[in-house]
């Protein structure tokens, strides 16, 4: 017999579990950050946090959301800010990735097992890449975070009148998290101080682009600027094009639907405004930061977020929701059937149906988890609505943008936002592994029958 991650003959994949792996480092991985979040010495007062507040933080760290049952900068002690930095850099950078970099480094050579399971969770396609990708991910990873930390650095340090530690800190410190797609920031407003500024709006909305575009789409480009003969990936053409779609949605919508509210860019000049909305056009997807009070927000816009942060960013990258691609595949799946075409096709290539029905059931799965979170935590909330949803689809979408509803849920409700989070972080990444691989021919068909629809 066969064993799991094993070639039964050339070219062929027996079976293997990548995504029973996946959920399981990074359930050891939050374990760890609870343990050490629960240390004194992770708080600012000495004391030892409450195991709901150490467990929370450390989920929502470890899967890049940001939301917090407590103020990041006033509760957690240094020590507790790096121990959240360190949780977000593995969290977003993924697990296996770094298990799988880990191994090279002490073996010097990748077992098949840690290929696969690696290649599961960066999406990279062909086992004789992984080496390079790996390698290629935290280059680009550290180095995208370090130049986005020098400008707010010095911005810090010249015009906030900070040390210049500690404008080095803050700006490591933010560039990581807009990297990572995770909304922790060391400030109580997130970066509301800041909303005109662009010397730290910008260097966050690239980082946040760069991190959740995904990681096959700029490596991908990455090769297409050394060689830029030949046709873009159907996978890069279908994100890129879907991403930014989005965010011109989100940028256009937030500002005509909050042009004149006074209680976040009314007062503002044009200027102002239009650096705000593009701020918050990309916060939804995935990133979690504010430049505005978001309880200030119309009901409206907080929906179009809701949407927003449904979708989330690009597959592989350190972003959450359901993915670009996949709306972007349902959409086409829509359009082909409305036209009674019999097939989808995209950017002149086939849709397999395999793969539009692992979209949609990624999709209403999703619909489904956000449904029954909203309705449980409904229940454990006096909130209206509209913030109940807001927060439910922030968790669930990695986001971290909060209403801070967060704070004030029981033990009970945090629990479901804690779950939340952690689905939304490996659900739709594990669920689209597990239904690639359990793919079957049926040895048969039944008679067919068609039932009234509409």
């Amino acid at each position: 017999m066969t064993a799991p991650g094993r070639l039964e003959r050339p070219g062929r994949v027996v079976r293997h579990r990548p995504a029973s792996a996946i959920v399981g480092a990074f359930v050891v991985a939050a374990a760890a950050g609870t343990v050490l979040l629960s240390l004194p010495v992770a708080t600012e007062s000495g004391a030892r946090p409450p195991l709901m507040t150490a467990l929370f933080t450390a989920v929502s760290a470890v899967s890049v959301t940001g939301l917090g049952v407590v103020d990041t900068a006033t509760y957690w002690s240094s020590f507790g800010e790096v121990a959240i930095l360190a949780l977000v850099q593995a969290g977003g950078v993924g697990i296996m990735t770094s298990a799988t970099l880990l191994g090279l480094l002490i073996s010097r050579r990748l077992g098949l097992r840690l290929q696969l399971t690696a290649q599961t969770e960066t999406r990279v396609f062909g086992l004789g890449e992984v080496r390079r990708v790996l390698g290629g991910i935290l280059l680009l990873s550290l180095g995208t975070e370090l130049v986005v930390a020098a400008p707010m650095a010095v911005r810090f340090a010249t015009e906030y009148g900070e040390s210049p530690g500690r404008a080095a800190y803050l700006g490591i410190f933010h560039a990581v998290m807009a990297f990572n797609n995770a909304g922790f920031a060391l400030y109580a407003d997130s970066v509301v101080s800041f909303a005109t500024d662009p010397w730290i709006c910008v260097p966050i909305v690239v980082a946040v682009v760069v991190g959740g575009i995904g990681f096959p789409v700029l490596l991908e480009i990455a090769r297409r600027v050394r060689s830029p003969h030949g046709r873009w990936t159907l996978h890069t053409r279908l994100t890129v094009s879907t991403y930014l779609a989005l965010g011109v949605v989100g940028f256009v919508g937030f500002l005509v639907l909050e042009w004149s509210n006074a209680g976040t860019v009314g007062g503002l000049g044009v200027g102002g405004k239009l650096l705000v909305g593009f701020f918050q056009g990309a916060m939804p997807r995935s990133a979690g930061f504010n430049s505005i009070d978001v309880v200030a927000m119309e009901p409206v816009t907080l929906f179009l977020n809701d949407l927003l942060m449904f979708v989330g960013g690009g597959s592989a990258g350190t972003s959450g929701g359901i993915k670009v691609t996949t709306f972007a595949l349902l959409a086409y799946v829509i359009w082909a059937e409305v036209r009674g075409e019999p097939t989808v096709h995209v950017g002149g290539r086939r849709v397999s149906s395999a793969l539009q029905r692992e979209a949609l059931t990624v999709a209403l799965l999703a619909v489904g988890t956000v449904a029954a979170g909203t309705v449980v935590v409904l229940t454990m909330s006096r909130a209206p609505l509209d913030l109940v949803l807001f927060e439910v689809v922030s968790a669930f979408g990695t986001v971290g943008m909060t209403t801070g509803l967060s704070a004030e849920l029981p033990a009970a409700g945090q629990a479901v936002i804690l779950v939340l989070m952690f689905l939304g972080r490996l659900g739709p990444v594990t669920l689209a592994t597990a239904l690639a691989l359990r793919q079957h021919t049926r040895r048969y068909e039944l008679p067919e029958e068609r039932t009234i629809i509409g």
